[in-house]
């Protein structure tokens, strides 16, 4: 087997679903969730856009890193924040740690669940449009995917069903997450 650990490593943009997925899926794999967003705001005792506002796009993505080295986890799931694949180091380490699986939704889709990015905490380093982020982000997201699930038009119910079933073929020799 590839891995060492059975942690599940969701990834995305924005809107993408990794916040209402990961605590869906880690009910029906019994796995506990845990949401890298949430751990930067408690690290710094503040809100993740407050965060972001005050140690910038650079700042925010070295204490990104260091939060998801610092995550020793077995059986999670693991939702991380938009720009966790700005982080090298990081994602390197959550794929040493488990399965990758990317949550892809098509950009109409990401617009309309993401009301506000302004007050996302959306990490942005040059301040592009949300279209041209996406558009920039997708090829690192699918760098350090393992397993690619679509959640446009989709229920989440639906989602989940797909990542278990991809989960079966990545691990086809007994491997069970329900």
């Amino acid at each position: 087997m590839k891995r060492h650990f059975r942690n599940i490593i969701l990834i995305g943009m924005a809107g993408a679903g990794k916040s209402t997925i990961g605590p869906l899926l880690a009910a029906q794999t019994g796995c506990t969730y845990v949401d890298t967003d949430q751990l930067i705001a408690r690290d710094q005792g503040r809100p993740i856009q407050e965060v972001l506002d005050r140690l910038g796009p650079a700042g925010f993505s070295r204490l990104e890193d260091r939060i998801l080295l610092s995550l020793q986890l077995r059986d999670h799931v693991i939702a991380t924040g938009g720009s966790a694949v700005y982080c090298r180091a990081g994602m390197r380490h959550l794929q040493a740690t488990g399965i990758v699986v990317l949550l892809e939704a098509e950009l109409d889709t990401l617009r309309q669940r993401v009301n506000n990015p302004d007050s996302r905490g959306l990490v942005n380093p040059a301040g592009e449009s949300f279209a041209r982020l996406y558009r920039n982000r997708l090829p690192l997201y699918r760098h350090y995917a393992d397993l690619t699930v679509a959640t446009s038009g989709v229920g989440p119910e639906e989602v989940c069903r797909e990542i278990l079933a991809g989960l079966s073929r990545v691990f086809p020799h007994g491997q069970q997450w329900t």
